[in-house]
């Protein structure tokens, strides 16, 4: 076995941010080569990340690639297993680089597609080397979840610094602060749709034909219970329609109507809690 310095330990502690017995041992195993130490410790790390990987992970922050000026953008989920990670500079880095690579890359349709890719931040490594390095200082593990990229202008919003919701929209015109007004409203109101044609189908028609019930439950005529139905529902799209809310702002307004003399279209949004499996 190499006979390792203690300097060159300290120096590779330095380089690798890991306990100084882990890279130590690392150095002995690979002759004193810092490169091929480098890959001794992340097949370390896998392997105890593979024994981890049934490990529940709640927590996690979302990465955001957007602007109003930006032919595309992204947002990616990033899962650990404690809340203090989700505030660890190296973690948010690794969140804002996965949705970067996702928005102006070659696309991925997988979280492993996309962990092959080029991490912009760390040259020189993959986003999945990226990762691999960060499981080796904090032990925790980490999984990408949902992932977004759109064309075209975008804007968003992350509640809590990211750690709890985040939102993306597609938008139109408009400017970066008139997207993120929009955003903090779907995060707050949580709309189910963009518009009405945007629902489900089967839950409005289950809908209309309770309130014709209810109008001919009170013995309303049947030649203007259907004017009346049309009426109620419209209450039932402020309700779950994201451009037919009153805007949280300023409620004497629609969101349309907010966004629209904002100069802007809101095209499209996704908004998702962290863990929560479904889209949306």
């Amino acid at each position: 076995m190499a006979e390792i310095t203690a300097a060159a330990v300290k120096a590779f502690r330095e380089r690798t941010g890991l306990p100084l017995m882990d890279c130590k041992k690392a150095l002995q195993e690979a002759g004193g080569d810092e490169e091929q130490a480098v890959e001794v410790l992340r097949k370390r790390g896998q392997q105890l990340a593979d024994k981890r990987s049934d490990r529940e992970t709640a927590f996690g922050r979302f990465g955001l690639y957007l602007g109003a000026d930006k032919k595309t953008g992204a947002m990616v989920e990033l899962l650990c297993e404690s809340a203090p990670v989700t505030t660890n500079e190296e973690f948010v880095q690794l969140a804002n680089d996965l949705a970067e690579v996702l928005a102006t890359g070659p696309g991925a349709s997988t979280p492993e597609e996309l962990l092959a890719q080029p991490s912009p931040s760390v040259k020189g490594k993959t986003l999945g080397e990226q990762k691999d390095d960060l499981f080796n200082k904090i032990r925790e593990v980490f999984k990408v979840g949902r992932m977004v990229r759109v064309d075209g202008a975008t804007g968003g919003y992350m509640h809590h610094a990211g750690t709890t919701a985040g939102v993306l929209v597609v938008i139109e015109g408009g400017s970066d602060d008139a997207a993120k007004d929009v955003s903090m409203h779907i995060a707050a109101m949580k709309p189910e749709g963009l518009d009405k044609d945007s629902l489900e189908a089967d839950v409005v028609a289950k809908e209309r034909e309770i309130l014709r019930q209810a109008a001919l439950a009170e013995g309303k005529p049947e030649n203007i219970v259907d004017k009346m139905v049309e009426g109620r529902m419209r209450n039932f799209y402020a309700e779950r329609c994201l451009l037919q809310q009153p805007f949280v702002k300023d409620d004497k307004q629609t969101v349309e109507e907010y966004a629209k003399g904002a100069g802007m279209k809101v095209k499209n949004f996704w908004h998702w809690v962290i863990g929560e499996k479904q889209d949306g």
